[in-house]
């Protein structure tokens, strides 16, 4: 069984650089957060409950690293207008853009049960967010000539098995946006990648899952275990660095070998 990651990469040209992470108040996208700022990356941190990003934005600062607090609604135009003009006038335009922002629905169901309301929420709270982002923070990229963006989709946008239907057409849509993007920007300097995890251990996960049924999981990953939100965290590292300058427009599956392409 392999083991998860215990440090994470350093990168050297990402020091100095600003970095956006929606999400970035928990699980994942605090993963991230932290690690940016342990490679010198200056944060802004956002998400919705201001409680949990200043705890973000906390920590960072006690380990000596630089970061703000950036809540939005990612799902909302004009909030997301309102936190690029507050981030780019504190810490200036970010090079890097991470809009990992998203949820829905936990629970599957059948087709023909799905409201209207499950719907659009989770189409609003994972596609519609990442398009309001990059729609948002993409002019000052193209300004710069340069830059690096890595969106967050889902195994459940890869596969279909246990993810919500809407949850997972969400997502697939984060994955032909993400290489609609890339291929559109591409000649400007920006690359654009998407992350698709599965199973990763955040506090939520852990404590819904009883530990039985983790023991269950872990047997359906080919590297026998469930995956860590610094698996995901080292992943979003590399595809933002110089290390992956020759990558644009790609899905990388942080899934254990549970999805396979």
């Amino acid at each position: 069984m392999s083991t998860p990651v215990s440090l994470i990469s350093t990168y050297p040209d990402l020091r100095g650089k600003v970095a956006l992470v929606t999400g970035g108040s928990r699980g994942i996208g605090a993963a991230t957060c932290m690690a940016l700022a342990r490679n010198g990356v200056k944060v802004a941190v956002n998400g919705r409950d201001e409680a949990a990003i200043d705890a973000v934005v906390a920590s960072i600062q006690a380990q000596g690293g630089t970061a703000m607090a950036a809540p939005a609604d990612c799902s909302s135009l004009s909030s997301v207008r309102a936190m690029q003009e507050n981030v780019s006038a504190a810490l200036g335009a970010p090079e890097l853009l991470l809009p990992f922002a998203g949820g829905g629905s936990s629970k599957p169901m059948p087709f023909s049960e799905i409201s209207e309301q499950d719907w659009r929420s989770s189409l609003d709270q994972n596609l519609t967010s990442t398009f309001f982002v990059l729609k948002c923070f993409l002019p000052a990229l193209l300004a710069r000539g340069g830059g690096a963006i890595v969106t967050m989709a889902s195994a459940g946008g890869r596969m279909a098995a246990g993810a919500p239907a809407a949850y997972g057409a969400a997502k697939a849509g984060v994955i032909m946006l993400t290489r609609h993007l890339a291929a559109e920007i591409g000649a400007s300097g920006i690359r654009v990648n998407c992350i698709s995890p599965s199973a990763i251990l955040t506090e939520r996960t852990a404590a819904r899952i009883p530990p039985e049924r983790q023991e269950h999981m872990r047997a359906g990953f080919p590297l026998g275990r469930l995956g860590q939100t610094e698996d995901v965290a080292a992943a979003a590292l590399f595809l933002l660095s110089s290390a992956s300058a020759w990558i644009t427009g790609a899905t990388l599956d942080v899934a254990g070998g549970r999805v396979m392409s």
